[in-house]
């Protein structure tokens, strides 16, 4: 009997081996995707890019990297995202467990009572019909992966969990980001609100200036009111800057999961940009961008989960065993009470055809969405690469004529005032111009710094960097 049963059980394992080798899942394979001109104008071959540099060295601004350490550390979509990292880790581990067999223990009491006239035993036989039965067993149970239906749902829950650690990245990316460019923002404010008041100050002593004209019979009552409301013009956008101020402050007390209150920081005019920056290749960003390898194993999954719809129309093989010990008397159960049992067995769907083939086009479909989506996603990239190389590029370009347009409108503001004092080739008209000129050239300046700052800050997320 011995021999016998251990005849059966190498068949049935050598018949496992026999289909394990007929698997039907194929393996993964990365797209083949161009990355050639994606950075626009750029068609550089150096792989020197600046996303390698950690976001510490990016910015030298001490407060600054105060607050983005603060944020990483206390940023509430942060933490969600790390709690997404540990829910696909759990995931993971459950499919991995489902390669093993299952193992159940138990212990029952059974206490049964049966019917003498149900038994139909002749008349005059007395039979003991109350019985007790005392069990203590093992159970297993387990699901021969022959064709690969459990390790495509394993490889698919490895792969959502690299894509919830990469979206964990892409998430401390633009955290990094968006701290620096709304600190930016404020320091912009700061200084918009430093030339607006030294403005007021300026248009107030205008007014007397006027006044004083007046009595001189220089300039008439149209000039002095046209001072007057020259000054409230700057004193009126006030206010404005001030709210936009704390609005910026509050925004940026969000993210760092702090009450709303002041932000310590530093001025504009001390910030300073890298001196290179450094693009790379464009298929860089298959390595570097997190949002991009999230993309990429979103295509993992789809591929896996369609290697295991397609593993449901061929018959599974389960083997299940149980063994362990009964008897009927407690004080008996561990003399001569053993007892167990092997099935193994192959379950082939038949009648639920029609939703096999509807698990398979609804896999292939999303699997196809997702190559799609990564395709566009790369493209993304790329684009906002090329959008923050050129808002640099033009804001350099403007810079020095900037400078030179607010050193002309400076000029022409003391040369028309001059003028008005002392000569009569000119009226307040000209002085009131030049003036507004001069404020609008000045608070347009600090929103060229600006733009200068924000696009370094864009085209060091944009490559990918602050995740290293």
């Amino acid at each position: 009997m011995t021999y016998k049963y251990n005849k059966q059980l190498f068949v049935l394992l050598a018949a496992i081996a026999l289909f394990s080798a007929c698997s039907v899942t194929k393996t993964y394979k990365s797209p083949i995707v161009q990355t050639e001109g994606l950075y626009r104008d750029q068609n550089t071959t150096d792989s020197t890019t600046m996303a390698d540099m950690p976001w510490q060295r990016v910015f030298s601004d001490d407060k600054l990297k105060v607050l983005i350490q603060k944020g990483l550390d206390q940023n509430v979509d942060l933490k969600n995202a790390i709690q997404n990292i540990l829910q696909a880790q759990a995931t993971l581990r459950q499919s991995k467990l489902a390669l093993l067999p299952t193992l159940d223990a138990s212990a029952d009491y059974t206490r049964s009572k049966q019917s003498p006239a149900a038994l139909n035993f002749p008349s005059g036989i007395n039979i003991n019909t109350l019985t007790n039965t005392y069990k203590l067993s093992l159970s297993t149970s387990w699901e021969a992966d022959i064709w690969g239906k459990l390790s495509s749902t394993k490889r698919a829950a490895l792969a959502s969990y690299l894509g919830t650690d990469a979206a964990k990245k892409a998430v401390q990316t633009q955290l990094i980001a968006d701290i620096a460019n709304n600190y930016f923002s404020l320091l912009a404010l700061d200084q918009q609100l430093a030339i607006t008041k030294e403005t007021l100050k300026s248009r107030i002593a205008n007014v007397e200036t006027m006044k004083s004209l007046k009595e001189g019979a220089v300039v008439n009552g149209a000039a002095v009111v046209q001072s007057e409301a020259n000054r409230y013009a700057a004193e009126v956008s006030i206010p404005d800057l001030n709210q936009s101020i704390r609005e910026t402050e509050n925004a940026l007390n969000i993210l760092l999961a702090q009450a709303p209150g002041p932000i310590d920081r530093n001025s504009l005019e001390v910030q300073v940009t890298p001196a290179a920056l450094a693009t790379g290749v464009p298929a860089q960003l298959l390595q570097n961008r997190p949002d991009v390898q999230q993309a990429e194993f979103a295509l993992r999954t789809a591929f896996e989960n369609t290697n295991a719809a397609r593993a449901y129309f061929y018959p599974a093989l389960t083997v299940t065993a149980s063994g362990g010990l009964s008897s009927l008397q407690l004080k008996d159960i561990f003399d001569q009470s053993i007892f167990y049992n092997l099935v193994g067995g192959l379950t082939q769907p038949i009648f639920n055809q029609g939703l096999n083939k509807a698990r398979l086009v609804t896999a292939q479909s999303v699997q196809a969405q997702a190559l799609n989506s990564f395709q566009q996603r790369l493209l993304v990239a790329g684009q906002e690469v090329s959008n923050a190389l050129y808002a640099y590029q033009t804001a350099t370009e403007k810079a020095d004529a900037r400078t030179k347009q607010i050193a002309a409108l400076t000029k022409a503001v003391d040369y028309t005032q001059e003028l008005l004092r002392f000569s009569s080739a000119t009226n307040y008209t000209d002085v009131l111009t030049s003036e507004q000129s001069l404020l609008a050239a000045q608070l347009s300046g600090v929103s060229d710094r600006l733009q200068k700052l924000q696009a370094v800050v864009s085209l060091y997320r944009a490559l990918g960097g602050g995740w290293k």
